[in-house]
């Protein structure tokens, strides 16, 4: 039997929200990988459900997506308070932003730590307001709310979102700039040049999620970093570690993919003001880095 019309045009419009889906559930659950089984799981029910009957396919989808990462956060709660070292969101690289709802910021690792310190409801009204542009009746019926709730989750959540958005937004040349000066120092063991280049109060945050060797809790301040550095080297560790490095475009910061003997990992760097870095942040947990793999092995 030839499906209707109707039904024609949800699957149609549908499938255009594929990749939208998959970024709010990125956002929502900090791995690519668990957002696209969130967006299958909503595919196959959406394959299930009466369409002809759906007045809005795209919101229904949008409903179902949430759901299922909020019962996919309450799931993996045990799971996130067992992490071994300091947590970051997978890697999310690609060229450039297709959607112009949304900007680089709202991938930012800055911004996706933020969104990890909401509760799940937060974080859901949040995104689906502010980020995704749905009305505060729309997000009451996904999560089973009160408008007013809702309203109140948003304002909340926009109060820790503003308190962590960086100060400085320098031009991305300016940005790339700092990333490659940094690595082309830190590969030459310059310690000055180094030192020049962090600002007093940089982090520096590395994920190894206990399987790959990372610093066990986050490094605060440029002395902190240059004597974590020195330790390597002391230990005849190289780092950043020998092999292929690729520009790329991290959590919509600049940094590289770097492919190295015992794996892929990422360096991702926030610019600061004055010319200098205020944050770098380092994946090395292998489970982060699959679809990066897959991406370069087929």
């Amino acid at each position: 039997m030839t499906p209707s019309a109707t039904t024609q045009d949800a699957v149609s419009v549908s499938e255009g929200q594929r990749e939208r889906l998959t970024r709010l559930a990125y956002r929502m659950l900090g791995s690519l990988a668990e957002a696209e089984d969130a967006v299958q799981d909503a595919w196959l029910r959406f394959a299930r459900a009466d369409l002809a009957a759906l007045r809005d396919p795209v919101a229904w989808l949008i409903r179902v997506t949430t759901r299922l990462c909020l019962d996919r956060q309450r799931a993996a709660k045990a799971q996130r308070d067992a992490y071994k070292g300091p947590w970051l969101p997978e890697p999310f690289v690609e060229e450039a932003f297709d959607d112009p709802v949304e900007r680089a910021e709202e991938v930012s690792v800055a911004f996706l730590l933020a969104l990890q310190r909401l509760s799940p409801l937060e974080r859901a009204v949040f995104l689906l307001h502010d980020v995704f542009d749905q009305e505060y009746a729309e997000i009451a019926q996904t999560l089973d709310r009160s408008e007013v709730a809702c309203r109140r989750l948003a304002a909340r959540a926009r109060v820790h979102i503003e308190a962590a958005r960086p100060r400085f937004s320098p031009p991305p040349e300016e940005a790339a700039r700092l990333a490659g000066a940094f690595m082309y120092a830190a590969f030459r063991n310059d310690v000055a040049a180094l030192a020049s280049l962090l600002a007093k109060d940089c982090v520096l945050i590395s994920d190894g999620g206990g399987k790959r060797a990372a610093a066990l809790r986050p490094l605060v301040g440029r002395e902190d970093i240059l004597r974590f550095l020195a330790g390597l080297v002391w230990r005849s560790a190289v780092w950043p570690p020998p092999g292929e490095l690729r520009p790329a475009r991290i959590n919509g910061l600049p940094g590289f993919v770097v492919t190295a003997p015992d794996g892929i990992e990422t360096f991702a760097f926030q610019a600061g003001e004055k010319g200098v870095i205020a944050a770098i942040y380092i994946v090395r947990n292998p489970d982060k880095l699959l679809a990066l793999a897959r991406t370069r092995h087929p």
